[in-house]
């Protein structure tokens, strides 16, 4: 067993990577790390499914990496998948870099054969040149911890069996073996910012500090190590301070020497940069700011954040005609009949409106509508009409809470506002003979 070979199974067996009882993907590009990664995991009896991308980006060299990917996998008696993409119309459609885009056809492709073959994983040949231009992309980006302690040898279902074995490593490794690779001619080329900090950059560092690669990953393997610490040490205060989608901005703030770490730790996962993290603490005693990111909404609300789905937040211009001759299944689930006075028993239920049967005379246009600033309820056992937010305020509902109510509306009147409180418009009196039964059945506002 050769050095190289030994390294990868002691990472396998140290890391938890892989096991020979289940099939692997290896992503399969035709370049020497790839190959090599192959070429050892095969040679030790793992079970493999070589993938190979065809990004069609640099014309016939894409295919003649296509053709030594398929011939590699065969010679080695690996099957082969090929997977063709079109990546100029998906960067067009989700204004993204060709290098994104790749990035991301690519391991979407690699979970689906995932999935498909119910495979362990799915192995990369990223090796430790490439940890190296990491942590130097993510010093000069600004990264913290996360960043700068590089890639890990496992990301979810992404192995990477050779995170501490060179380059040279491989190509030497290969030469023994008597193991042809390709070259992607784009890696010779600077435009790109990896490949600056490969050519010219980190050759120039090596010439002035002999073995610093060495002294790089022992580095870089104490960032690793610390950021296995730190990461525990946020998911306990992320305990501590997130409760369901309601984080108490006001107690870290107070118990915290850096809150804006925490934060931002907890609230990048779901798309909100530093920025806006730091304006969160800085709003936190104000009532009603809003943030976003592409997915998420953030409301600070009384030195707390609530968290909350973008689509379900915010949609006052939201409204639907019903007809309340029958039961409504949009936008909300109401079941709705009509009883006999002399079977009434109401019950002390939120989600149950009882309405006099004249509600639907006339053919009113009832509809279902987000809450609006402004709005007013006569509510049922009182005088004279009250704001709905103040209605919101009596009940304790959050800003997100508030968003996300529902009113039920005749002719411009309202009749309810679902699951809160009921108007005294069209209650039953003495003069009822029937009566409308509205039941919301989803209980959630």
């Amino acid at each position: 067993m050769c050095q190289l070979e030994e390294k990868v199974l002691n990472n396998i067996s140290q890391h938890g990577l892989l096991d020979k009882n289940h099939c692997a993907i290896v992503a399969l590009s035709g370049g020497a790390d790839s190959v090599a990664l192959l070429a050892v995991l095969k040679t030790f009896g793992f079970h493999c499914l070589a993938a190979h991308c065809n990004f069609h980006l640099r014309g016939e060299e894409s295919d003649r990496d296509e053709q030594h990917a398929t011939n590699i996998a065969r010679q080695l008696g690996v099957e082969c998948v090929v997977a063709h993409f079109d990546v100029t119309s998906y960067e067009k459609e989700h204004g993204i870099s060709t290098e994104m885009a790749c990035r991301e056809l690519r391991y979407e492709w690699f979970e689906q054969l995932r999935q498909k073959y119910n495979a362990q994983a799915i192995a990369v040949a990223h090796h430790r040149d490439d940890d190296i231009e990491t942590m130097f992309l993510n010093l000069l980006r600004g990264s913290g911890i996360a960043g700068v302690a590089a890639m890990r040898w496992r990301n979810g279902y992404i192995v990477r069996p050779m995170l501490n074995v060179s380059r040279t490593d491989i190509e030497d490794y290969l030469a023994q073996k008597s193991i042809a690779f390709v070259v992607d001619s784009t890696n010779l080329e600077n435009e790109f910012k990896r490949n600056k900090l490969r050519n010219e950059v980190l050759p120039v560092l090596r010439a002035a500090f002999p073995g610093s690669d060495e002294m790089l990953m022992k580095s870089l393997q104490y960032m690793k190590e610390n950021r296995e610490i730190y990461q525990e040490a946020i998911i306990d205060a992320t305990k501590k301070y997130k409760q369901g989608n309601v984080i108490c901005l006001s107690g870290i703030i107070e118990n915290y020497v850096s809150p804006s770490t925490l934060l931002f730790e907890m609230l990048n996962p779901l798309g909100f940069n530093a920025n806006q993290v730091q304006w969160m603490i800085d709003s936190v005693n104000e009532s009603g700011r809003v943030f976003y990111s592409q997915q998420w909404v953030a409301v600070v609300n009384r030195g707390d954040i609530e968290l909350c789905k973008a689509e379900k937040y915010n949609h006052s211009n939201e409204e639907y005609e019903i007809d309340l001759n029958h039961n409504v299944e949009y936008p909300l689930t109401l079941q709705v009949s009509v009883i006999e006075k002399t079977d009434f028993a109401p019950q002390k239920n939120k989600n149950e409106v009882y309405l006099d049967i004249a509600v639907l005379e006339n053919n009113p246009r009832v509809v279902l509508r987000r809450w609006r600033e402004g709005d007013r309820l006569a509510p049922y056992g009182m005088s004279g009409t009250k704001k709905l937010s103040d209605i919101f305020s009596d009940a304790k509902m959050s800003l997100v809470e508030k968003s996300q109510a529902w009113i039920l509306e005749r002719n411009g009147i309202i009749l309810w506002v679902v699951g809160v409180r009921a108007s005294r418009h069209f209650k039953v009196n003495e003069k009822t003979t029937h009566i409308l039964c509205i039941k919301n059945l989803q209980s959630e506002i």
